[in-house]
C-alpha cells in the first residue's frame, strides 16, 4: 500500500465518477472525500487474509482485487471487485471477517471509511447507505449461490470416488469371469465332443446325464468352514485318483458341492476313460454355471450401485417438493461412503424404523445433509478400528428424527456455537471449506425443519428432525 497522492477536489471528482454512487447528491460525495483514507496497492498486495477483521468500507475507484479461498487442491479465486465496486465492511453486514485471501490483481485505488464512522455515514450519507446495503445483499446472494454450487460439488466428488471405489471390485470380477468363462466354454465344446465319441450304452449315458444333473442342482453347503471346504476336496482328490481320472478338476466338484455318493453310482455305470471323460463334461458343465452365476452377481451388484446413485441425486426428479423415502434416501447414502468408511476403518452401521411415513422435501437437498453429516461423522470417528458411525431414523413427536452419531472426540466447547457458521472450519488447510454445516442448516431452514447438535468425548450427535407436514415450497 503506498501514501495517497489525490487532492479532495480530485477525490471528489473520481467520486462523481463512480458507477455506483456518483449519481448521489454531491455533499454525501464530499462527506467521504472529508472522512475517508484515499490508498493504492500494488498487485499481488494481500489486502486482507482469511480471518481477519476487516475495519473499512472499500469505494474501488480503479484496477481489480479478488478473493481466493484455499481448497483441497489449491486456491480459487470465488470473488472479484474492479473499479466501480463496494467492497469491504459494509455497513449492517454480519459478516466483518475476511472469507478468504484479499489479493489485489491489478493496480488499485480504493476510499476506506473506517467501521468507526459508520453511524455518521448512515446519517449523512443516507444514499449511499442505501446502495451499498443493495450491494451487500446482492453479495450475499452471490455468495449463496456460489457456496452450494461449490458444496454440490464437493458432493459430487465424494459420490464418484465412492462410486468408483464401489463399482471397482463387482466390475474387476465379472471381467475376470467373463475371461475365464471363454475359456471354459471352449473346454465344455471339447469335453462334449469326446463324450459325444465314445460307444456308451443308453443306461450309461442315463446314468452320465443324471450325474451331471445332480451336479448342476448342487450348491457348496454354505454352511461349511474353509476346513471343511479343503477336507471334502481332499477327499474327491483321493477318490479321482483311486478311479484314474483327472484330479484337477476336483475343486471344480467341490464348488459344485458334489458327494461322494454321487460319484460312486456313476462309476457303477462307467469306468476308466469313459469315466474320465464324462467327468471332464459334468465339471465344465458345473464350472462354465458357476461363472454365470459370478457374472450374474457381480452386474447386479453393478445394477444395485449404479440405481442407488441415481436415487441419491434424484437425476430423474424434477426440483419441485415431494413426498421422500427418508430410509432409502439415508441408505443410498451410506452406500455412496461405505468405502470412505472402510478405508478409515469405522464402522457405519443404519438404523431405520419400520414403516416410516415418507416427510416433504426435495430428495436432492435432503442427501446433500445426509452426505456432509455422515462424511464428518466418519472423519471425526477413530480410524484404529474402534470408530464407529451410527445412523437412525424414527418417528418423535409429529417429526421424523434423523440422527448421526460418530464416537469421536467431540466437538469444544468453545468451538460449538461456531461451527454453523460459514467459512469456519477446524480441518487442516485445504481439506475443509468450512461451507458444509452452513449448506446444512440452510437446506435444514428451506424445509422448516430442525438441527441441532449434542457433543461430548467419545460421543456427538447431530439430529435433523424433519416436519411431517404440507410440502415445502419450490421457493421456500
Amino acid at each position: 500500500m503506498q501514501a495517497p497522492t489525490l487532492s479532495r477536489e480530485e477525490l471528489v471528482n473520481r467520486l462523481t465518477a463512480h458507477r455506483l454512487i456518483g449519481g448521489v447528491p454531491r455533499n454525501e460525495l464530499e462527506w467521504l472525500a472529508d472522512h475517508g483514507v484515499y490508498r493504492t496497492y500494488e498487485a499481488g498486495e494481500v489486502v486482507a487474509r482469511k480471518g481477519e477483521h476487516i475495519p473499512d468500507f472499500n469505494i474501488v475507484l480503479a484496477g481489480r482485487f479478488g478473493i481466493h479461498v484455499e481448497e483441497r487442491h489449491g486456491w480459487r479465486r470465488v470473488l472479484e471487485w474492479t473499479a466501480g465496486d463496494l467492497a469491504g465492511l459494509i455497513p449492517y453486514s454480519r459478516m466483518n471477517s475476511a472469507p478468504g485471501n484479499s489479493i489485489v490483481e491489478e493496480a488499485t485505488e480504493a476510499l476506506g471509511i473506517h467501521e468507526s464512522l459508520f453511524p455518521l455515514m448512515v446519517r449523512e450519507c443516507p444514499n449511499v447507505t442505501a446502495i451499498a446495503v443493495h450491494v451487500m445483499l446482492d453479495r450475499a446472494r452471490t455468495f449463496n449461490a456460489a457456496q452450494l454450487q461449490d458444496e454440490k460439488m464437493i458432493s459430487l466428488g465424494r459420490v464418484a470416488a465412492g462410486l468408483a471405489h464401489e463399482l471397482n471390485n463387482p466390475a474387476s470380477a465379472a471381467v475376470r469371469s467373463a475371461q475365464h468363462l471363454s475359456t471354459e466354454l471352449q473346454e465344455a465344446d471339447i469335453a462334449a465332443r469326446a463324450l459325444g465319441a465314445l460307444d456308451l450304452t443308453d443306461e450309461q449315458g442315463a446314468a452320465i446325464e443324471k450325474a451331471r444333473r445332480i451336479c448342476l442342482d448342487c450348491r457348496a453347503p454354505a454352511t461349511l468352514s474353509p476346513l471343511e471346504r479343503a477336507d471334502h476336496e481332499e477327499a474327491l482328490t483321493i477318490w479321482l485318483t483311486e478311479h484314474e481320472a483327472n484330479d484337477s478338476i476336483a475343486p471344480t466338484l467341490a464348488d459344485a458341492g458334489i458327494e461322494l455318493n454321487t460319484l460312486d453310482t456313476l462309476a457303477e455305470a462307467v469306468s476308466g476313460k469313459e469315466l474320465d471323460t464324462a467327468l471332464r463334461w459334468i465339471a465344465s458343465g458345473c464350472n462354465t454355471q458357476a461363472l454365470g452365476r459370478d457374472i450374474e452377481r457381480a452386474t447386479s451388484r453393478i445394477f444395485e450401485l449404479v440405481s442407488s446413485i441415481k436415487r441419491f441425486t434424484h437425476m430423474d426428479r424434477a426440483q419441485v417438493a415431494e413426498p421422500v423415502d427418508v430410509g432409502q434416501l439415508l441408505a443410498d447414502t451410506v452406500t455412496v461412503l461405505a468405502s470412505k468408511a472402510r478405508k478409515n476403518s469405522v464402522a457405519l452401521g443404519l438404523h431405520i424404523e419400520p414403516n416410516l411415513p415418507k416427510a416433504a422435501g426435495f430428495g436432492g437437498e435432503l442427501n446433500q445433509v445426509w452426505m456432509n453429516l455422515i462424511d464428518n461423522a466418519i472423519d471425526a470417528a477413530p480410524n484404529d478400528g474402534s470408530g464407529k458411525v451410527t445412523v437412525t431414523a424414527k418417528l418423535e413427536h409429529g417429526f421424523l428424527a434423523v440422527r448421526i452419531t460418530d464416537n469421536g472426540r467431540g466437538i469444544p466447547e468453545d468451538v460449538r456455537p461456531r461451527i454453523f457458521d460459514p467459512f469456519f472450519t477446524t480441518k487442516p488447510p485445504g481439506e475443509g471449506t468450512g461451507l458444509g454445516l452452513d449448506i446444512v442448516q440452510r437446506i435444514v431452514r428451506r424445509h422448516r425443519a430442525e438441527i441441532d447438535v449434542e457433543s461430548r468425548p467419545g460421543h456427538t450427535t447431530f439430529r435433523v428432525g424433519l416436519p411431517l407436514g404440507a410440502l415445502v415450497s419450490a421457493t421456500a
